[in-house]
């Protein structure tokens, strides 16, 4: 019963941040599947899935319960994590062919979203840490889902969408970036890594558009798609540069210490390799293949610790 107790209490100090274990965990889970290690992939996505039923049934409860410290939570800056984490499990259902589940969690997430995104910006300010980054990663979610959805239901108007979306969230992230504080990079306990993995999900929903229209050469014309192609290999060598900066910044003044923050670096680490993969695939080009494997077995590797660090969290001391 103490043991008990105790979790309860965890949970019940867990700040909304904890919603960065779902994505990140979410992506490990796609980047297996697309590697094709689907038992693991699949037992990442139970994780995943028992996570975003946990941190949605919270969720109501509070919003229900206590709207107070509902209303507080949701102005916060990792609030968007919930429609961004709402969107990578929705990708990864339409990836197993559970087009109606996907497609509920886009309805969700897209009713989420704006309500939201106005709720954060409204509390922004100057010098931010990388959870101001989330504005971007929930855009560019909701894009993924959405072109990948449209290539699997033949929805055209989900694909226009999901293209306005994307020059959306790149915008988005130039007004993010501009309040990010730079120094985030060497003394930012997690959250920081959001800077380069809002890059990568941005690769990752053009190279999910370019895939949308090989399923459907209506979608947009040939000097659109040839402008998309090249944007979408602008982001992911962005989203690459980002990393081995983050990298050099993390070797060279190490933070070991156990942070739930440490949940959004998981996620860049996950969706970088991911969007190498995607975009190899999407563009026809090799060089990225290779590379997104490797780089996800990193993020796998730093999911282990960072899920052990959290388990001793937990524990009585």
């Amino acid at each position: 019963m103490p043991a008990i107790s105790q979790l309860r209490a965890w949970w019940a100090g867990r700040p909304p941040a904890a919603g960065a274990a779902v994505m990140g965990t979410g992506i490990i889970s796609l980047g297996l599947h697309l590697t094709g290690y689907e038992t693991l992939s699949r037992a990442a996505l139970a994780l995943a899935s028992v996570g975003w039923l946990a941190l949605a049934a919270d969720f109501a409860v509070r919003l229900v319960r206590d709207r107070s410290r509902w209303a507080a939570e949701a102005s916060g800056l990792p609030a968007l994590t919930a429609v961004a984490a709402t969107t990578i499990l929705g990708t990864r259902l339409s990836a197993l062919g559970w087009q109606e589940a996907a497609e509920a969690l886009l309805a969700l997430s897209a009713a989420l979203w704006p309500v939201l995104l106005l709720v954060v910006v409204r509390h922004w300010s100057r010098r931010m840490p990388g959870g101001v980054f989330p504005v971007c990663v929930a855009a560019q979610g909701l894009s993924v889902l959405g072109a990948t959805l449209a290539a699997a239901v033949g929805a055209d108007w989900l694909a226009h969408a999901a293209l306005v979306l994307f020059w959306l969230g790149i915008v988005l992230y130039g007004v993010a970036f501009a309040r990010f504080d730079i120094r985030e990079v060497v003394t930012g306990a997690g959250d920081h890594w959001v800077a380069g993995g809002a890059l990568a999900i941005s690769a990752l929903a053009g190279a999910e558009l370019v895939a949308a229209h090989d399923v459907d050469a209506y979608l947009w014309n040939d000097d659109d798609n040839g402008v998309l192609r090249a944007v979408t290999t602008a982001l992911l060598v962005l989203g690459l540069a980002w990393y081995c900066v983050l990298a050099g910044a993390e070797l060279a003044r190490p933070r070991l210490r156990y942070d739930v923050r440490r949940w959004a670096t998981v996620f860049p680490l996950g969706m970088t390799a991911v969007a190498a993969l995607a975009v190899s695939a999407a563009l026809d080009v090799s060089w990225p293949d290779g590379l997104g494997e490797v780089l996800l077995w990193i993020a796998v590797a730093v999911w282990l610790v960072v899920t052990a660090g959290a388990v001793r969290s937990t524990t009585p001391r």
